[in-house]
Parts: C-alpha cells; sequence; structure tokens
C-alpha cells in the first residue's frame, strides 16, 4: 500500500506542497529516499529508525521507498521526518483518511522521538490555510507563531508517540487556542531615556523625524561629533506607528524563517528597528550564505535600518542599498537560489562632515585636508544621495546652553508626537484604501498626479527650486511626496506653499 502524506518544502520565503510517498514492499530490508533529497533529509532515515522504536514503534523489516514529489523542486533540512514517520505508520495503522488528505506534517525529530523546533512555521502555516488545507502538525515551540493565523487548525505535538495517539483517536486532536494580536500587541512608546523630550534641543531634527515616520521618509542627519545624532535615532523607534495585525505578519514571516521567533516572542508586535555596525558587508546586510538567507535589509521591513557614521562604510557596502530603497524589496542572488524579498525601511544616516568630525564645527578647528574630505564624501554618489527625501544640518549643541532639569515638555513628548504620526498614518491608510499603497513614500507618478494636487503659486515655487538647487526628476517628484505627508501633518486635504518650502528646506543641492 502507498500512502501519501502531504508535507511542505520552505526555502525561506517560498512554500512548496511536498507530496510525500511512502511505499513498504516485501524483499531485502531497505530504506531509499529519491527526488532530490540534500543531506539532511537523507539522514532522516538513521534519526526515524531510533525516533521509531523510542516510541513504541518500529521500523518495518521491509523494503521502503520514500518518493519526495515533485521532482523539480529541492528538498532541505530535515522538516519531512514526520510526514516520513506518519506514512510509515500508516503501514500498521489505518488512520482516519481526512488526517492524510486535509493535514501538512511539518517538523524534524529528535532520535528519542520527540519534535525539535522548525524555522518557517508561519509562513507554512499561511500557505497551508491559503491552499484550504483543515490542520497543519507543529511542534509545540512552533504553534504560537502559528496560531495567529486564522482559518486553520494547529496541532501541536510534543512526541512521536503523542501524535500516534491522535491519528488512531486515542486522545483528540491538541488544537492551540488562536493567538489575539492585541493581547500581544505593545505600546509603540516605552517609558524610557530614548524618548524625544529628554532631548532639551535639536527641535529642528525632531520636527524632520516627526516627517520621516509619517510615512517612509529617508533621512541623513549630517552634524559634528556631541550633536546627539544617536540619541535621536534610537528615539525616533519611540514614535513610530503601531503595526497592523496584517504588517505584524509579514515581518514576523522574515523573521520565522531566521530563526528569529521564538515562544517569548511568537510574533513581532513593534516596528524593526535594525542597527547595522560600519564593519558589516554588503552580504550580511542584503543576504548571505549559499541558499540567500534574509539578513539585515529584509528584517529592517516595515521599518526602521539606521546606520551609524555612514561614510565609515565601505562604498560597495553603500552602493547595493541603492535598488531596495528605490522598488522596496531585494534581490539575493547566490550558487543555489536567487530569491526576492520584501525591503522596505526608513533609511536613517548619521554621519560627520569630514574625517576628524569638526568641518562644521565653530567652536573646534578642522585638521582635514581638502583632500582627504573630497574622498570622505566621495562614499555618498549622487544616484544614492538623490533617493534621501530630508537632509539636515544642525550644528553641536554649545556648551553655554547645557543644562539639567526635569521640567519636560511633555507635548514635545515622543507620546504625543506619535500621536501625531499615528493620526497622519490613519489619513493615509484611508487615501490609500483599496489600492497596494500604505504610506506616501510609495507613490508612483500615477498617484502622485492623483492624490498630489497643486495649485499655480506651489507649482511655481516647486519649478523655480529645482532649477535653483539642480535637482533631478526623482528629487522632484520626492519634494512633492514629502510635501503631501507634511500637509497630512497638520491635517490638510490640500498641498499648500508653506508645505512645499517646508519639504524643499530638508532638500540637498546638488553639487556641480
Amino acid at each position: 500500500m502507498i500512502s501519501k502524506i502531504n508535507s511542505i518544502a520552505v526555502n525561506w520565503i517560498i512554500s512548496d506542497l511536498i507530496e510525500v510517498e511512502v511505499d513498504i514492499n516485501s524483499g531485502l530490508p531497505s530504506f531509499t529516499i529519491v527526488w532530490l533529497p540534500d543531506q539532511w533529509v537523507q539522514e532522516s532515515k538513521e534519526r526515524l529508525r531510533s525516533a521509531l522504536k523510542s516510541s513504541q514503534a518500529k521500523l518495518p523489516t521491509a523494503r521502503i521507498t520514500v518518493n519526495l514529489a515533485p521532482a523539480d523542486i529541492k528538498k532541505s533540512w530535515a522538516n519531512f521526518d514526520l510526514a516520513i514517520a506518519v506514512g510509515i505508520l500508516n503501514h500498521e495503522w489505518i488512520i482516519n483518511d481526512d488526517y492524510l488528505s486535509d493535514s501538512i506534517f511539518v517538523w524534524e525529530l529528535s532520535l528519542d522521538g520527540k519534535l525539535r523546533k522548525i524555522s518557517g512555521a508561519l509562513p507554512s502555516t499561511i500557505w497551508a490555510m491559503e491552499k484550504k488545507f483543515k490542520r497543519i502538525f507543529l511542534p509545540l515551540e512552533n504553534v504560537l507563531e502559528a496560531s495567529i493565523v486564522p482559518d486553520i487548525d494547529v496541532i501541536w505535538v510534543s512526541c512521536l508517540s503523542d501524535l500516534i495517539s491522535m491519528l488512531n483517536k486515542n486522545k483528540p486532536l491538541n488544537i492551540q487556542e488562536k493567538l489575539d494580536f492585541k493581547n500581544i500587541k505593545t505600546d509603540g512608546f516605552l517609558e524610557n531615556k530614548n524618548d524625544f523630550k529628554y532631548i532639551l534641543w535639536q527641535n529642528h531634527a525632531k520636527r524632520a523625524l516627526e516627517i520621516a515616520a509619517s510615512w517612509g521618509h529617508n533621512i541623513i542627519m549630517n552634524w559634528p561629533p556631541g550633536s546627539w545624532k544617536t540619541m535621536l535615532s534610537k528615539a525616533f523607534a519611540s514614535i513610530l506607528p503601531d503595526l497592523t495585525i496584517s504588517e505584524a505578519i509579514e515581518v514576523s514571516k522574515i523573521y520565522s524563517i531566521s530563526w528569529l521567533l521564538d515562544s517569548e516572542n511568537p510574533i513581532i508586535s513593534k516596528r524593526p528597528f535594525r542597527v547595522i555596525h560600519h564593519t558589516a558587508s554588503s552580504v550580511s546586510i542584503i543576504g548571505w550564505w549559499r541558499n540567500a538567507k534574509p539578513w539585515e535589509i529584509s528584517l529592517a521591513h516595515k521599518w526602521v535600518l539606521f546606520l551609524d557614521e555612514v561614510l565609515e562604510f565601505s562604498k560597495s557596502v553603500l552602493e547595493v542599498l541603492r535598488q531596495p530603497i528605490e522598488d522596496g524589496e531585494i534581490t539575493v542572488n547566490r550558487i543555489n537560489a536567487s530569491l526576492t524579498y520584501p525591503a522596505k525601511f526608513i533609511l536613517v544616516w548619521a554621519m560627520n562632515p569630514c574625517p576628524c568630525g569638526y568641518l562644521t564645527d565653530s567652536d573646534k578647528e578642522c585638521i582635514c585636508s581638502f583632500k582627504q574630505i573630497e574622498n570622505y564624501k566621495s562614499k555618498l554618489s549622487w544616484p544614492l544621495i538623490d533617493r534621501i527625501d530630508i537632509f539636515i544640518e544642525v550644528p553641536k549643541v554649545k556648551t553655554s546652553e547645557f543644562k539639567i532639569s526635569d521640567d519636560y515638555d511633555e507635548k514635545n513628548s515622543s507620546k504625543y508626537i506619535k500621536q501625531r504620526v499615528e493620526k497622519s498614518r490613519e489619513i493615509q491608510l484611508n487615501r490609500f484604501k483599496n489600492t497596494r499603497l500604505t504610506f506616501n513614500s510609495e507613490m508612483s507618478t500615477k498617484e502622485i498626479n492623483k492624490y498630489c494636487k497643486l495649485d499655480s503659486e506651489c507649482e511655481n515655487i516647486l519649478k523655480q527650486a529645482i532649477s535653483s538647487l539642480n535637482l533631478s526628476a526623482r528629487s522632484y517628484y520626492r519634494i512633492i511626496k514629502l510635501s503631501r505627508t507634511i500637509a497630512d501633518l497638520e491635517w490638510c486635504e490640500d498641498i499648500k506653499k508653506e508645505h512645499i518650502l517646508e519639504a524643499l528646506s530638508f532638500r540637498k543641492r546638488e553639487e556641480k
């Protein structure tokens, strides 16, 4: 008798149905797995021998052939252990056909028959739900992340003997209760030292960061040392709008396949804030390993990728950011894989104006030569700079302005700034309802023409600025999108002159 068990091949963000066909016939004892199994899958034969024995079952003394169909999909990892075990057990016991035809079996066995945690449980469950399967069997450590997916029963299994009892109907299925996103959702504002109310200066920078958070505008902060660049960047995380449940699932899928979810953090409920050190390589940022595992640029999806001291990064690292900034996704090409991951993020850069940092400091003299400064700045190409929406240059705080006080301005705290950001976000979500867009920075030329109407005065101001500042066509549309966000923060339906002028104040002039 041939048993057919449903499983899933998870190749990072892509899932495919795998039919595990198990045929047990008389003949010399053997155990063969065919159709593109890698070394991990081949080794499942030895794991199954011990796991079945430890679970009061046994491997039949017969000729066992396991076919992993279809043939053209590479089967990796040890996620097929359970499906193969169920196919073998079906030879000894008659299992309810509904359990086999309407279920997905995904997990790895240990030698004592217990289930090990797997990666990609969340995308696997989402895929199974979309394909109309009724249930998915998963290890206990994975069920919390999978239980947020509606319209499918998530069955947790602790060991192989537990599964045998359920399949034989000696005990009911362990159906995991659905996880309520509202119960795990945390307030994006946390009362800590990284609150804007503790930063008593740099109001211009705080305004720029508020605009960047409302929604999705890239920003560069170019100041001398001691200007609070890093503190402002870290406080930026406290004003980001909360994730919706759909966004949380989208982000959590990436973290699931990267082994970054656990029972304590089954779902990413706060917006990612990824910090990259300047020693990072381009491979570690865009995706690494031979199978194109997603990394920092995708882990920052929805929202922040922070590069401190950006001009200390190699030029090759910075240039790989050009395509994802423009497209909101990154294609990772490796020897054994070519995959496309989502990568929509706010790029936050902090940099010094020169190697010593004091080029624009009125209190300390710069010791860098002209050539050193030019070489230092040359790491940022103009096509890359042209993709940035907001540029702010602010001198460091003077010693005479220092003070110690607990009389903080609550109206400029992260809590109240975040409320304004959330209101702006609500306006944009209503604007883009029933479209593929979620925030202003995603608009194409078509959407700009529809949602960003300019009167003649605004158009004249913008055209004059483009000419005098020597800006590109890309900059022209980025200024309009930024103006739309500023208008949303002011709860204005139309873009006005003052919105255009403020957006222009954040632009960098192209140097000829």
